[in-house]
């Protein structure tokens, strides 16, 4: 994908037509090759994108304006179906050259497994990054029916990379027993079925440290977010969250990139999954490039 080429499609809204002088880059990655209950994600970025030309474009939670930040839209990234490392190859060597060029990652899936070599770019950028993983499943198993590329091992994955102790995730939920004693007997922080509260207390620790952010939007409760592929009961409120994007915003951490995943608009009618989407991309965007 070449950045001096105009994305043909639509944009979000607000979208700066020049990738030289943006500050930050939002992508699709439209892969839900490995999913293990519902497909559709693959069209999540596409549609976020189109009914956010509903959004207000001032944060009253920030008091900033879209126009305050410069964001380009580069599209989605053009994936083989079928083809997971392929896939995951291709998404790689884009982050790679976002962040080669200074620029903030704000990725749009697609499947979770997508945010693993996202995250592995951003490691191989910062030597001492932590990940802030917001999530109603732990995402932490080796392999899913024999198969190691799969949606439910992209935290598991990256706290091998980058070592569990640097992994910390909020909203969970659910997952295996193995995964939940893999992560204690390894260090590695799990909050289970909250987010605001114990993510205030982690980011002290966090001050001056570079962190990628990665969300499913499946941490939300079904009732605010039903168009996912795995919806699980009793999760967060989309108050809850925001409140949780607006409380890293004011903290002392350098957000260095993030995604937002798993939005499946052909399960809601409604169109609530993928507004709720834009409307948090709009706070990340607001409160997370140039923090002020």
């Amino acid at each position: 994908m070449r950045f001096d080429e105009a994305y043909s499609g639509n944009v979000f809204i607000k979208s700066h037509p020049d990738f030289e002088e943006s500050e930050a880059v939002i992508y699709g990655m439209p892969m839900d090759w490995t999913v293990s209950y519902r497909p559709g994600s693959r069209f999540g970025p596409s549609r976020i994108r189109e009914v956010s030309i509903g959004l207000e474009e001032y944060s009253p939670y920030l008091d900033r304006d879209l126009d305050d930040v410069k964001y380009f839209d580069a599209g989605d990234i053009p994936l083989p179906f079928g083809n997971a490392q392929r896939s995951l190859d291709l998404i790689e060597n884009f982050a790679d050259k976002i962040f080669a060029e200074g620029k903030f990652p704000l990725g749009m899936g697609g499947e979770h497994l997508v945010s693993w070599p996202v995250m592995k770019a951003a490691a191989k950028k910062y030597p001492n990054l932590a990940i802030i993983h917001m999530d109603a499943h732990t995402d932490l198993r080796e392999e899913y029916e024999g198969e190691p590329l799969s949606h439910s091992t992209p935290i598991r994955k990256i706290a091998e990379h980058i070592g569990p102790k640097n992994v910390y995730s909020f909203g969970i939920r659910s997952g295996m027993k193995e995964e939940f004693q893999w992560a204690k007997e390894n260090g590695m922080l799990i909050s289970k079925f909250e987010v605001l509260e114990p993510l205030k207390e982690i980011l002290p620790t966090l001050a001056g440290r570079p962190v990628y952010v990665t969300i499913d939007i499946d941490v939300l409760d079904p009732a605010h977010a039903p168009g996912t592929g795995t919806v699980d009961a009793g999760g967060i409120t989309s108050k809850e969250l925001l409140a949780s994007i607006h409380a890293i915003a004011k903290s002392d951490i350098n957000v260095i990139g993030c995604d937002l995943v798993e939005v499946a608009p052909v399960y809601d009618v409604s169109e609530q999954t993928a507004n709720t989407a834009s409307k948090l991309i709009r706070e990340m965007l607001l409160g997370w490039v140039n923090k002020k």
